[in-house]
């Protein structure tokens, strides 16, 4: 009985080469600041990275979603794919691989600034604004 292969682009495909991709397309500067590891921050290396992506269960399914929703730009997965790790998802065979999404430290730097604007300042206590108009109804 033959067994059918789920569909999925990280099947037989090494955590080297898988690497060896990002690094060539992206290079270290933009895989630290847009995965924040620090193995792509402090004298990054193919080496040591897979030396800590081996030993490292979430930074290596971190890693591989960027490879297949970032660098082969596949479309999000659906809520129960999405429980499952990377290397387990099926994606269905109507979806070919895109070109690799266009990501650059300033790209990564001006949606972080997005994301650190500050608040608006809020009251010290949220229900005084209730307590002041009750109290006028009451009068």
């Amino acid at each position: 009985m033959i067994e059918v292969q789920k569909n999925n682009p990280l099947h037989g495909l090494k955590l080297e080469v898988l690497l060896t991709e990002l690094v060539e397309h992206y290079d270290w500067e933009v895989l630290a600041d847009a995965m924040n590891l620090n193995c792509f921050k402090s004298n990054p290396s193919i080496k040591s990275s897979l030396k800590f992506l081996r030993k490292t269960p979430w930074a290596r399914e971190k890693v591989e979603s960027f490879y297949l929703y970032k660098f082969k730009n596949l479309p999000r997965p659906d809520d129960q794919q999405y429980a499952l790790p990377p290397r387990e998802r099926t994606i269905s065979l109507d979806q070919q691989p895109r070109s690799p999404a266009v990501i650059t430290v300033s790209k990564l730097n001006a949606h972080e600034n997005l994301k650190s604007k500050p608040r608006p300042e809020q009251p010290s206590d949220v229900w005084d604004n209730w307590k002041n108009k009750s109290q006028s109804n009451e009068e």
